[in-house]
């Protein structure tokens, strides 16, 4: 049998392992996210929002434990535990400027002392920083429709399956594992950025659009003055109290429709072909539902699916529906809808990347802490795109994590000078370098 020789190969060389390396990391990418923080003045907003002191004899202050979790979960940490052995590599402390790191039961002690009213100012803090990074784009020149004239806003709620009894997981709406206890979250997207606007932590037994109203108030609070905001959800946030709250502010909707008569109510319309759209009908309607002061503005459009042959034919179709303020032709409502199909992409982002709701402890207040740590931890990462351009601002959490994060490196020091030396070729360089002078030059003012 002829051997089959590879010319471009040489012989395998015997390699020998030893972990005695120092001053290694495979968190180099952490550097301009350290950097960017630190132009926000991150760890004295938090000190700020959460204006609550610990004893005099704690080394560890709530900011501190705030920044590290951040930091530990941008990196890929899935609890506490690891939030720690992350934060514990020696050039990620030097480049964060931490002393020591404390253990997981001391993080956890901490997180358990924060209440609703820290909880809040976490929440808080989200939109005040949002609010200087949108200033930066604007005078940067870019076009921040959300920011300037039209804010399209996308609500949706999310289910979070714990194993355990904690604080405030009970059982309520499940689809993937019934009867299962979770938590069941409340959250609003920036459509046009993808940011989260607002978010709640709730109990599971809690229904979809339970406290929707108040949720808005809040998330209206933070918007600026003469921006129209537009509110689109699912079928689960069909509610008048919701409508209502929102005429009386001029804020416009789109939310899918919600009724025990629907199909007999839609077979009672005229339907209308759609141009360039075999098989599709649209039809525009006034209705008043039961509880309601007036009568809104319905558009739905169906699909016929198929037809039953026999004595009479009987035609099948696929209906959708929908109740707005806006002037779209029900054909573009639909399409309008159809985007909000990304939020549910952003959700799992903040809950399967960035682990909002995985890092949890016993205590409720607690566990809202850490969910709002993540959600930061989130925005972050989504203001840092937005201020870099370019592809950036398309890719998923676990992308710049992978390709802007996960970036070897070794910290030296010379000529009392630290240097953290990156591989000199590697994939993305190019958007990394982007994404680090970004780091370096952004000023907030």
């Amino acid at each position: 049998m002829k051997k089959i020789t590879r010319l471009n190969k040489k012989k395998q060389p015997k390699i020998e392992v030893e972990m005695e390396g120092k001053g290694l990391t495979v968190h180099g990418g952490m550097l301009p996210v350290i950097n960017f923080m630190g132009r926000l003045n991150f760890w004295s907003a938090v000190k700020k929002a959460v204006n609550k002191e610990r004893g005099a004899n704690a080394i560890y202050e709530i900011a501190d434990a705030v920044e590290m979790i951040i930091i530990g979960v941008i990196s890929g940490a899935t609890s506490l535990m690891q939030v720690v052995k992350v934060c514990s590599d020696e050039v990620l402390k030097q480049m964060a400027g931490w002393k020591d790191v404390p253990v997981d039961s001391t993080l956890g002690r901490i997180m358990k002392t924060l209440s609703f009213i820290e909880v809040v100012g976490l929440e808080g803090l989200a939109h005040r920083l949002r609010g200087r990074v949108w200033k930066v784009c604007i005078r940067s020149g870019k076009k921040l429709m959300s920011a300037l004239s039209i804010m399209w806003v996308d609500v949706d709620s999310t289910v979070e399956g714990v194993c355990g009894n904690q604080e405030g997981a009970e059982k309520g709406y499940n689809p993937n594992k019934k009867g299962q206890k979770s938590y069941h979250p409340l959250m609003a997207f920036v459509a046009e950025t993808k940011e989260v606007l607002h978010s709640w932590f709730r109990c599971g037994s809690a229904y979809t659009s339970n406290g929707i109203v108040e949720f808005m108030k809040e998330s209206m609070s933070y918007i600026k003055n003469g921006v129209k905001v537009i509110v689109r959800g699912d079928s689960g946030f069909f509610s008048g109290e919701l409508l209502d709250y929102l005429e009386s502010i001029g804020a416009g909707y789109l939310i899918k429709v919600k009724m025990k008569n629907l199909i007999s109510l839609l077979g009672q319309q005229k339907w209308i072909s759609i141009p360039k759209r075999r098989g599709w009908e649209q039809a525009v309607f006034w209705y008043q539902c039961a509880g309601w002061s007036h009568p809104r503005r319905f558009v739905a459009v169906r699909q016929l699916i198929g037809i039953e042959k026999g004595l009479i034919e009987i035609f099948e179709y696929a209906y959708f529906c929908y109740v707005t303020t806006e002037n779209l032709t029900p054909i573009e409502a639909h399409e309008k809808y159809g985007k909000r199909a990304t939020c549910e992409t952003w959700i799992e982002e903040v809950k399967s990347q960035m682990n909002a709701g995985h890092i949890i402890t016993g205590d409720f207040w607690a566990n809202a802490a850490l969910f709002q740590c993540a959600v930061l931890a989130y925005n972050l990462l989504r203001w840092m795109a937005m201020l870099t351009g370019g592809v950036i601002q398309q890719w998923e959490m676990k992308t710049m994590r992978l390709w802007l994060i996960r970036v070897a490196g070794k910290l030296v020091k010379g000529s009392r000078q630290l240097t953290l030396k990156i591989p000199k070729k590697f994939l993305h360089q190019e958007e990394w370098r982007a994404w680090e002078q970004m780091s370096l030059n952004v000023s907030f003012g």
